[in-house]
């Protein structure tokens, strides 16, 4: 009888910045002759995206660990309990040979579940500062790779470098050489903001528009996701100064748009900054303001530092100031393509497989020991 394949249960949060390197992962996992599941927020279970992973998708119940106040704190461990209750249910049934947390809050049951069993656990984390829900999880955790170069110091004799795992779209659209517009030719810019849309985005780059000259808006071709209540608004002040431009609040291409831009104004979340690296696109990076942990401000400070892009807080993205760079950016297109070269140069396309190195040599240890 043929030896079972090893399962691995990949546990992640509701969003792009969890799921995507997650279904890169187990992509990889599955060529390699793995089995996966999935156990991920309730939204995405039944939606389209739970359709292609190559796998069992479940949810347990999930709340936060770290609220403020004690109705907050009771509620959100009376949920840890259930919802790990619940995750050791499920792995009794699966019986996973390695657990992989992509952090949010989903990713706490199940890798508390299978640590408490005795199943490995490895922590992926996309940002260049640590969530809160790995970092709760970190201590329990057997490894933890990260998708920045940057050094978690509480626990190094188990942290790795792996890079972000991103999707066969982003790796076709790598494919794709920057070529930096005319002198005089037209910009492609590319704006959005995560995947709800990001409402500064909305006030300032059509504002922005009004501020350049007539012949450099000429030069224009822009592709902005709004929010749907804003994407009417937009479009029409895009109408009304002469720009080309679509205008719409989501776009299942997007890899495809960065390949195709000159210059982009986006985030700066972790897979928003990863994509533009392997891309190899330059980009202008809004942080989102107000977090706490400041992880889109430090995830910009990586690619900025290697000269792939520009970093401007919010508080400073001014339609004034955007005009501005604009200008500046479509009057030297050699700076462009300078930016995307660099941006590329700390890409790290292989990431999935480099993750998987790391479960099977988990995997390994596991069998050995």
């Amino acid at each position: 009888m043929p030896e079972a394949k090893p399962l691995i249960l990949l546990a992640a949060g509701g969003t792009g910045g969890h799921l995507f390197p997650a279904e890169a992962l187990a992509t990889e996992l599955v060529n390699r002759g793995c089995r996966t599941a999935l156990v991920t927020d309730e939204r995405i279970a039944s939606g389209d995206w739970a359709k292609r992973f190559p796998g069992e998708v479940s949810t347990l119940t999930a709340g936060t660990v770290t609220g403020t106040g004690i109705i907050a704190k009771a509620i959100g461990a009376l949920k840890l309990a259930k919802g790990t209750l619940e995750a050791r249910a499920l792995i009794s049934r699966l019986k996973p040979d390695v657990v992989v947390g992509f952090g949010g809050y989903p990713t706490v049951p199940p890798v508390l579940a299978a640590s408490m069993k005795g199943i490995p656990t490895i922590l992926h984390e996309a940002n260049a500062v640590m969530g809160r829900a790995n970092r709760f999880l970190a201590k329990r955790a057997t490894l933890i790779a990260t998708g920045f170069p940057v050094p978690h110091p509480e626990w190094p004799e188990k942290t790795v470098f792996s890079g972000n795992p991103v999707r066969k779209p982003v790796l076709l659209a790598a494919e794709s050489e920057f070529h930096a517009p005319e002198k005089d030719g037209v910009l492609n810019l590319l704006v959005f903001g995560g995947s709800l849309g990001a409402r500064v985005m909305s006030e300032v780059v059509p504002a922005a528009m009004q501020q350049i000259s007539l012949e450099l808006r000429s030069r224009l071709s822009i592709v902005q996701q709004a929010r749907e209540e804003d994407v009417t608004r937009v479009a029409k002040i895009y109408d009304a100064l002469g720009v080309k431009h679509e205008v719409a609040p989501f776009f299942t291409d997007l890899p495809h748009r960065i390949a195709h831009a000159h210059l982009v104004i986006a985030r700066a979340g972790a897979m928003t900054v990863t994509e533009l690296s392997v891309i190899g696109r330059p980009s202008i990076l809004v942080p989102l303001p107000g977090s706490l942990d400041q992880d889109q401000a430090t995830n910009a400070a990586v690619i900025v530092a290697a000269g792939g892009a520009l970093a401007v807080p919010q508080s400073a993205f001014t339609p004034v100031s955007l005009a501005e760079i604009l200008e500046r950016k479509m009057s030297n297109p050699e700076r462009l393509t300078e930016m995307a070269a660099k941006a590329k140069s700390i890409g790290i396309s292989d990431a999935a497989s480099r993750l998987a190195r790391h479960v099977f040599s988990v995997l390994s240890n596991r069998a050995n020991g």
